[in-house]
Formats: structure tokens, C-alpha cells, sequence
């Protein structure tokens, strides 16, 4: 999981976007798609590999961004006559549209993931794919691997199924409409048991011990030709459409790990020291955390509205690190198998748009419920699979916190000298003089260098911002 995510709102900023361009050369991040793959893309899109089974009957809806139309998934949701809930959820089948081995197929292993910038995203696919033919786009009909996830009262996973289909999505929802709907009681059934299936599915993390964090985005909003940074917070129906998705992904691993074949998202459990640092960042700010208190209990009560369960909420990202995958063949035993975060095994199934180990588990699955063995393609390519996503998760972490780093200069360079109200929520063990203090305006985080004395962890304190320069894509602060 990113430390921070970042969207970009107002006008152009012409000099910080130059700036992205800049980091984007840098960074080597792929540009333009080469003709001969944009050419495969139109032809894929004239003739798809279309599934039999026509599940257009079935009125699925989605729920993103406003702007977004690489639309990965589509829900259905209802209740079983017999008790408990059935979870219709289609993902896009992009290798309806790939052939393996062609010019689409090289391309997508080389960019390996979409990648995000504040002012800009950088498609795994061609758009006439990825925000057109293969997206579940409303009142377009095209194929997917469809989900059928039967759930007892308590929301726990008794069947499933997954096959190819032709879907048709009816609806395309946002966070925020799909929140008021349900706060105001006006939305229909299969979308009101978004709130009751996702709280069930959250008591059931809390009871396995798992833990989802609730990690503020941090927004640039534009003001009169300024800009100023801010914190949002995501909504509860975020958390209940993303405990949909953790579902599906436990349930990949699930039915792969019978089949003896796949590939796993794996995280192993966070080292002592780890924890250890994040209980001084919640001395430092002021949070409350009892040694009895296991660490999951404690981030379900915080609240990413206050800036200091915000800053907190940020620095949990860091026992995230060391996320890979794990590949399994002829029934061995995956090792790592799990994943500390889901406390679970859990697979990577359901954005395939954006993120290329989704389309070969999808196949292993779809394989798996079938009793067949997974096509040739997919078996050649899972031992290279778990090196190329880490190549391809290390450039997207660089981009978004390169991307971060930059702007953050980029809107405090002509504020250098100007002193600000902030807090010390981390002091380096070894360099007391080096620190981490979050403003309380504008939403900046960033390194503090003292010469006067070791840094008052915990405290508010007044520091001056020392150096912001976008050329470095750095910001300094020191005590005011």
C-alpha cells in the first residue's frame, strides 16, 4: 500500500506540471504506446474472444471515482432465499482482448502497472482497452470473469464459482453518491447490502485479525491561482466496496492453493522494531495506546478527520513493507503463503486494467473451478511474474513518492523563511537532531534538522521552513 495518495484538482499549474514531466523523464516511465501495439489493440477490439455464457441479465453496477473509466469491477449483490447473501462480482477479462506473446502482451510486461501522478495517470494498456472495449463501462456488453460468491448470514464465504460471461453493467456509481444513498436510506436493495455485507465482512477481518487501513488522500486544491494541500478522508462505503475486492482476492487464494497452482499477495508480519517505532509516533502524537491493546484493535478506533490520527494512519503504511508474491506449481506448499495485513492467503484478482499479475490469476482461477489444467501461456510466465511486479510496484512507489516530494516543494518554494505551527511525530533513534514534523497548515509532512538540541517528540512547535526547492524535489524545516 502507498504511503500517501495525491490527486490534483483546479487549474493547469503550468510550471508543476512541467515539473511531473520532468520526474516522468527521470523516472523513465513509459510514454506514448508503440504503433504496432496500439494497431493489435484496434484489432482486439474489432474481434474479442467472447465467452457463451451470457450473464447480460444480471444487473451489475460500479462504484469509482467520478472521473474514472478504467472500470476493473461490477456488483451485484442480494439475499439467498435460503439465508445469507450471493456476491455477483465481474471483473474485466482482459485476456478476452491480449494475445499471449503479441505486441499488447510484451507491452503490458513492460509496464507491468498503471502508474499514477498527480496530473496524470500512465495506462498498462491502450485507452481503446483500458477506458473502452474491456472496461465495464454502463449499457456496454462485454466479456468478464464472473464472480459468484454465495455467503452465509454472518457473511462468510460457503461457495464459489467464477467462469467467463458476457456482462452489462446498468449503472456507474461514485463513493459519494453510493454514501448518501445508503445514509439517507433511499438506495435500492442490491445496493443497500453494500453496507451489511461490508460490515460483515469487516467484524470477520476483525475476528481473523486483520487489518485494513483507513489512510487519508492528500488533495492539491487550487484557490484564486495558489494552491494549498489538504487532507480526505475516504468514506465508509469505500471501506465496504474494498472489503468486496479483499473477499474475491481471498477467495483467488482459496481456490488455487486446492488446485496446487497460482500465485499469491503475500506480507510477512512486521519485525518488533517496526512496531516499536509506531508506538513512539503514537506517543509523539498525543494517541493513546495501551500495551494490551493489539495494534489492529487500535486502528479501527481512530479517526482520519483529526490530523493526528491522520499523521498516524500514514506512518501504519510502513508495516506494509515487504509485500511480494508468491508462486506455487504442482501442489507444493506456497511459503510465504500468507498475508499479514489480511491475515490470510490472499491473491491479486480483480484490476486487471491496471495491474498485470491479475489477468494470469484470474486464468488459474477460472481453471481451477473448471478442473482443467490453466493454459500453457499462463504456467510459462508465473516464474517471472513475481520479479516483474516488484520491478513495476518499486517504479509506481517512486512515482508516487517522488511526485509527493515534488509538489510539496513545488507549493511552498516561495514561502521559505515563514515559520508554521507543527508537531514532531518522529525522531531518528540515532540522529536526535534529525525528525519528521507534520503543519498543521498547509497538510505537509516533511524532515526537520535541528543544531540547537534533539527534537521535542510529541511536541507542537513552531518551525521555519529552511529550504523548498522543486529541483531537489525536497523540503527542509528547521525550529523556529
Amino acid at each position: 500500500m502507498p504511503r500517501r495518495h495525491m490527486i490534483m484538482t483546479g487549474a493547469d499549474g503550468t510550471a508543476l506540471r512541467a515539473a511531473l514531466r520532468e520526474l516522468r523523464t527521470k523516472l523513465e516511465v513509459p510514454e506514448e504506446f508503440p504503433a504496432p501495439v496500439l494497431a493489435e489493440a484496434e484489432r482486439a477490439v474489432r474481434d474479442p474472444r467472447l465467452p457463451d455464457f451470457d450473464a447480460t441479465d444480471i444487473p451489475l453496477f460500479t462504484i469509482d471515482p467520478p472521473t474514472s473509466r478504467d472500470l476493473d469491477q461490477a456488483m451485484h449483490l442480494a439475499r439467498r432465499s435460503s439465508g445469507g447473501y450471493r456476491v455477483h462480482y465481474a471483473i474485466a477479462d482482459v485476456a478476452a482482448y491480449v494475445t499471449p506473446g503479441g505486441a499488447l502482451d510484451a507491452e503490458a510486461h513492460r509496464r507491468v502497472t498503471t502508474l499514477y501522478f498527480p496530473d496524470e495517470k500512465v495506462p498498462l494498456h491502450p485507452a481503446v482497452l483500458s477506458e473502452g472495449a474491456a472496461s465495464l463501462l454502463p449499457d456496454q456488453t462485454c466479456p468478464a470473469l464472473l464472480w459468484r460468491l454465495d455467503l452465509d448470514a454472518e457473511g462468510r464465504v460457503e461457495s464459489t464459482d467464477v467462469r467467463r460471461a458476457l456482462v452489462r453493467s446498468r449503472a456507474k456509481l461514485d463513493y459519494g453518491g453510493v454514501q448518501k444513498a445508503i445514509d439517507a436510506g433511499t438506495a435500492e436493495e442490491p445496493l443497500a447490502l453494500l453496507k451489511d455485507i461490508g460490515g460483515l465482512r469487516e467484524a470477520l477481518e476483525t475476528e481473523r485479525g486483520g487489518i485494513s487501513l483507513n489512510v487519508p488522500e492528500q488533495e492539491i486544491v487550487e484557490h484564486g491561482g495558489s494552491y494549498s494541500l489538504a487532507y480526505r478522508a475516504s468514506l465508509p462505503a469505500d471501506g465496504w466496496n474494498a472489503q468486496i475486492s479483499l473477499m474475491t482476492g481471498m477467495a483467488a487464494a482459496d481456490l488455487m492453493l486446492a488446485a496446487g497452482t497460482g500465485i499469491l499477495r503475500t506480507l510477512p508480519t512486521a519485525p518488533d522494531g517496526a512496531v516499536g517505532r509506531l508506538r513512539r509516533a503514537a506517543k509523539a502524537l498525543r494517541i493513546d495506546w495501551p500495551h494490551h491493546v493489539p495494534y489492529a484493535e487500535l486502528v479501527r478506533g481512530l479517526d482520519p478527520h483529526r490530523p493526528a490520527h491522520a499523521a498516524f494512519l500514514q506512518e501504519c503504511t510502513t508495516l506494509l513493507r515487504g509485500a511480494g508474491y508468491t508462486v506455487f506449481t504442482g501442489g507444493e506448499t506456497p511459503d510465504p503463503a500468507l498475508h499479514a495485513a489480511v491475515a490470510a492467503p490472499y491473491a491479486h484478482c480483480t484490476a486487471p486494467l491496471r495491474r498485470l499479475v491479475d489477468r494470469y490469476t484470474g486464468e488459474l482461477c477460472v481453471a481451477a473451478v473448471a478442473g482443467t489444467e490453466p493454459p500453457g501461456w499462463a504456467l510459462v510466465a508465473l516464474e517471472a511474474l513475481p520479479k516483474e511486479m516488484a520491478d513495476g510496484t518499486r517504479l509506481a512507489n517512486s512515482a508516487e513518492r517522488e511526485s509527493v516530494d515534488l509538489v510539496e516543494a513545488a507549493l511552498l518554494k516561495d514561502r521559505v523563511g515563514e515559520t508554521f505551527e507543527a508537531t514532531v511525530i518522529d525522531v531518528k533513534d540515532r540522529e536526535p537532531l534529525v525528525g519528521t514534523v507534520q503543519l498543521e497548515e498547509p497538510a505537509v509532512i516533511g524532515r526537520i534538522e535541528s543544531t540547537s538540541g534533539e527534537l521535542p517528540l510529541g511536541d507542537r512547535i513552531r518551525v521555519r521552513l529552511a529550504e523548498a526547492s522543486p529541483g531537489t524535489a525536497k523540503v527542509l524545516f528547521a525550529p523556529a
